[in-house]
């Protein structure tokens, strides 16, 4: 089964209709030039509405170590995900379960990049582009070599309509969508969200099938 990842999450509402449709982890920004960016008071509101078994996740970008344990201190049990210069030991520095996002363009060894990062819990493939975040864009998927061992988190530019295709053609661990659901940044669309997650089980029903015939 596909994990679904919703991030960007900043409203009640929202983070009650992805529970709702099936998110299996809910993805809190803590980047303070993010739309979506939320404070750690602010996310651990949030977070108090998400039932046992789905992850709250804090997304940082080359955030200072008070600022990451003030968010850590926030949401005891969140998943940290690491999307700035992060080096590997400042992710292991956190003490906490993480991923590792990789920017992916034309020249990136994910295979290197992933030997450099070995107790990542699993790695988030985004497009590159300026700044950080991967700009709502599809990255090219033929980047990522067939032999990369580690879980991978789809990312970059997903939506109800090329999630599917995705799967089919990447098969990763989870995927993870923002502005795919959203109708403005920071805003999520119900209708959008339930889309999205129907059509990963879409999805995942359809590769069960092939596989057993």
């Amino acid at each position: 089964m596909t994990r679904i990842k919703i991030c960007g999450l900043t409203r009640e509402a929202d983070v009650a209709v992805a529970v709702e449709a099936g998110a299996d982890a809910i993805g809190f920004v803590f980047y303070a030039k993010s739309p979506r960016a939320v404070t750690p008071e602010r996310a651990r509101a949030l977070a108090q509405l998400l039932p046992p078994f789905v992850t709250p996740v804090g997304l940082f970008v080359n955030a200072t170590d008070a600022d990451l344990a003030a968010a850590m201190d926030a949401l005891p049990n969140m998943l940290v995900q690491f999307h700035g210069d992060e080096t590997p030991a400042d992710c292991d520095r956190a003490r906490r379960p993480y991923l590792r996002a990789a920017r992916m363009a034309p020249g990136v060894d994910l295979l290197d990049f992933a030997a450099q990062f070995p107790n990542a819990q699993a790695l988030l493939l985004d497009a590159h582009v300026d700044g950080y975040g991967g700009g709502g864009k599809v990255f090219d998927w033929s980047l990522i070599p067939p032999s990369v061992s580690s879980r991978l988190v789809l990312s970059g530019g997903l939506n109800a309509a090329n999630v599917a295709d995705g799967i089919a053609k990447v098969r990763p661990w989870a995927v993870d969508v923002s502005s795919g659901v959203e109708v403005s940044k920071g805003i999520k669309s119900a209708d959008l969200i339930h889309e999205f997650c129907r059509a990963v089980r879409l999805a995942d029903d359809g590769a069960d099938a092939a596989l057993s015939q």
